[in-house]
């Protein structure tokens, strides 16, 4: 028996498993990422002879598998939603990313500054990284597959989908500011790089993304259901790996001209999605991500219970503990709480928003990518240690509860009408 040998054998499980497991944990106090994150630290805790996993050593594959991992996430996530996009009709979104996202940030970089005592730079890395939500984590708080009502959506549901798809493109502006910091000042503090950061990363890019991503979606919605050609009508093919397409090309295309690519895919699938809402070819669309995004996070997660094993958490101290735990079950909470007052959110709801910052495979893609791009005076597998246990805890605690809280909130939902922001 070789080593590849092997390897095909796991994946043929795995493959198997992500496709059963959904079905059997669906309700219950457990999570397909539990059983993989679970499973890569069993298996790799056997005698096996069995590739190293070590995202340190080999930062450039993972920053970019994560990273097709995450725009594949962003695509499924904004054909799912079937709610045009508006000012009050996306409130929840706006204030989870205009308030509960920045105090978020604020609070994880002071809390890691006092506690770690690492460099201002770095303490803001750390709570940039961490600041995406990944509800892909805990599919029970994300919304389903498309459907032609465009009310046809909860606001738990809606407002954790939403807020990911967006904060996933939103957190590169934060953790630019922290390779800028750190190329400014090194391991103190500096002020000089704010107008270049305000002008280029933040307004510039930002701009570029969403520009771009309309400009796409538009002509791909024209493309898959208005042409007259019934050869570049791709609706009427039903052909699932065209997601594939929209979402590479937005992605490439955006960040060849300069802009933020994540942000740029969600607003393609919004577009595409708000170019024919009652068109069976969006389900096709959303099925086929659906599976690939289900393997792709399987399998990472698989590799991060791997890493675990091999002793990725071997340079975590409690200070580093403490911060991830503060952060999932103190900051985000409280944080998610204040953005969404006066909101349409009922009481049991609104904490059930506030909770369930889910952190997850984005986390993963941003620490490889800073780290690629500046030094932050701090040992990087301390980084990775504090950032791989908080989305350890994160998967379990959200992953474990997920199921058994928004089901008790689907009973409450029953006998009342569905609420939804005009």
């Amino acid at each position: 028996m070789t080593l590849s040998d092997a390897v095909f054998a796991w994946l043929g499980a795995g493959a198997l498993l992500a496709a059963v497991l959904p079905r059997v944990v669906a309700g219950r106090p457990l999570s397909l990422p539990v059983v993989f994150l679970t499973s890569g630290i069993v298996v790799y805790l056997l005698p096996l002879p069995l590739p190293v996993v070590d995202p340190v050593e080999q930062r450039l594959l993972t920053e970019h598998v994560t990273e097709i991992c995450v725009i594949i996430a962003l695509m499924g996530a904004g054909l799912a939603l079937n709610r045009p996009v508006g000012r009050r009709s996306w409130a929840s979104a706006w204030r989870l990313l205009g308030v509960t996202m920045l105090l978020t940030v604020v609070a994880t970089a002071v809390v890691a500054w006092w506690l770690l005592d690492w460099p201002p730079a770095a303490a803001l890395l750390l709570a940039a990284v961490l600041a995406p939500t990944d509800p892909v984590l805990a599919s029970e708080v994300r919304v389903g597959e498309p459907t032609e009502d465009k009310h046809d959506e909860d606001e738990v549901r809606f407002a954790l989908t939403s807020e990911a798809g967006l904060n996933d493109g939103l957190a590169f502006p934060l953790t630019y500011a922290a390779i800028a910091l750190a190329a400014a000042a090194g391991s103190g503090w500096s002020a000089e790089w704010v107008g270049g950061w305000v002008a280029e990363d933040v307004v510039f890019k930002c701009l570029v993304g969403v520009v771009s991503g309309l400009l796409i979606g538009k002509l791909l919605g024209w493309m898959f259901f208005r042409t007259r050609s019934s050869t570049l009508r791709l609706a009427e093919y039903r052909e699932g790996f065209v997601a594939l397409a929209a979402t590479f090309l937005a992605y490439g295309v955006t960040e060849l001209a300069g802009g933020y690519g994540f942000l740029a895919v969600f607003t393609t699938a919004c577009a595409v999605r708000a170019a024919e809402r009652a068109h069976g070819f969006h389900n096709v669309l959303h099925d086929f991500v659906e599976q690939i995004e289900r393997l792709l996070t399987s399998t990472l997660l698989f590799l991060l219970g791997a890493f675990i094993a091999l002793g990725g958490l071997a340079p975590l101290t409690w200070q580093g503990a403490a911060i991830g735990l503060l952060l999932l079950l103190v900051i985000r909470p409280l944080a998610g709480w204040a953005g969404l007052l006066g909101g349409s959110l009922k009481n049991g709801e609104r904490w059930v928003v506030a909770g369930y910052g889910i952190r997850g495979i984005g986390s993963l893609y941003y620490l490889a990518y800073a780290l690629g791009q500046q030094d932050f005076f701090v040992p990087q597998r301390e980084l990775w240690a504090v950032v791989t246990f908080t989305v350890l805890a994160s998967v379990v605690l959200h992953g474990v509860t997920a199921g058994p809280v928004v089901l008790r909130l689907d009973r409450r939902r029953t006998a009342e009408p569905v609420r939804c922001p005009r």
